[in-house]
């Protein structure tokens, strides 16, 4: 008995220092009962919210921070470049007169950092300005033109990841096998043809020669305007961006897959017998998320940023050719407008990438 009674009173004693040392209150003890060993208090779950509200406050003004600067950038690369807006709007039989009026009335005639003043102002509270050749407000232009430029975006991504995944797991499978030849081949074509290059070879090949595809425009002029006439129009300019993408998905599947393959736990997954199908899907692939999270939201931002030659060469009418437009015709709020939302697209992907990283490694969550 008095061997019982030692062995508890120690037991006790452990979990009286274990309580001190966590902070919690003790547990009462009535004879020989006791309550269960109680639960530390959670500031873990507290501290981790903390530390992801500043995490995305110092992520919000880093964004604000690069807005601000490439908006600058870009209004004074305008500004600094050959060319007059008014010129362009009157004409070359315009008199020094009423260029100067012109001026006025746009506000060119004022100091470069005044004139960046003003349209800053502005949109912080969400006015983009005029634009000069269109002669209505940037922003619901933009949201127009930004719809298609999504459209286009999606429809390459959709295509390059499931293929590029596929093929760089297939690869990874069967090193050295026609399969893998294949797909370096493949990534080599990708990376190394510029997209407007290919461009013109689709539009020549399947739309010119074979005529099974439109090439230019994002509907038919004569058409319904429906899913279908969209489709078909959206499948050549959607392959031309996507190669780039695809390419580098499926090198990066490949390396990742065979680093994964060569792990000590895929080899025990293997002698317990588990399916090589649940050995490469469950075991190995899981691992290759975080690589391909990363490359994830750089390829979206490649897609939102690099359709401007793949919308300029199909005509598709998106931010891109938007943007190509106004440069063209000097339409420095357009061109501003354009680039500003491009800049905050991507810098949204940035974030929501980071975040994603919690999801698919439960390690990042406990990082301090």
């Amino acid at each position: 008995m008095g061997d019982v009674v030692g062995s508890d009173d120690a037991v006790a004693a452990a979990a009286i220092l274990r309580c001190r040392f966590h902070h919690v209150k003790m547990p009462v003890r009535i004879g020989w009962a006791r309550s269960p060993l109680p639960i530390p208090a959670r500031s873990g779950t507290i501290g981790a919210a903390d530390r992801m509200r500043r995490y995305l406050t110092h992520r919000l003004l880093s964004a604000l921070f690069v807005l601000v600067g490439v908006s600058f950038v870009v209004f004074l690369a305008l500004h600094l470049a050959p060319g007059d807006p008014a010129q362009v709007l009157l004409g070359p039989m315009a008199t020094p007169s009423e260029l100067a009026n012109l001026r006025t009335q746009l506000g060119l005639d004022r100091p470069m950092i005044v004139q960046y003043g003003r349209w800053a102002a502005r949109a912080a509270h969400g006015d983009l300005g005029r634009s000069i050749m269109l002669r209505r407000p940037v922003l619901p232009e933009l949201v127009r033109r930004f719809q298609a430029t999504l459209i286009l975006a999606a429809g390459a991504l959709l295509l390059a990841f499931p293929a590029g995944i596929l093929l760089g797991v297939l690869a990874a499978t069967r090193p050295g096998s026609s399969i893998d030849r294949l797909a370096q081949v493949v990534a080599m074509v990708g990376i190394s043809m510029p997209a407007f290059w290919v461009g013109l070879l689709l539009i020549i090949g399947f739309s010119v020669r074979l005529g099974w595809l439109p090439g230019t425009g994002m509907y038919a002029p004569a058409g319904d305007g429906g899913a279908r006439d969209l489709l078909a129009h959206l499948i050549l300019p959607a392959v031309t961006l996507s190669l780039v993408p695809l390419a580098i998905v499926s090198r990066l599947t490949r390396t990742s897959m065979l680093d994964v393959i060569a792990q000590d736990y895929v080899r025990t997954a293997r002698a317990k017998g588990a399916s090589e199908p649940r050995v490469i899907g469950w075991h190995a692939f899981r691992n290759t998320l975080v690589a391909l999270v990363t490359v994830l939201g750089l390829q979206v931002g490649y897609l939102l940023a690099g359709a401007v030659y793949v919308e300029t060469v199909f005509a598709w009418p998106g931010v891109g050719f938007m943007m190509v437009n106004a440069i063209l015709t000097r339409d420095f709020p357009l061109v501003q407008g354009g680039v500003l939302l491009i800049a905050a697209s991507y810098v949204a992907i940035n974030l929501a990438t980071d975040l994603l990283y919690a999801v698919v490694d439960p390690r990042v969550r406990h990082v301090h």
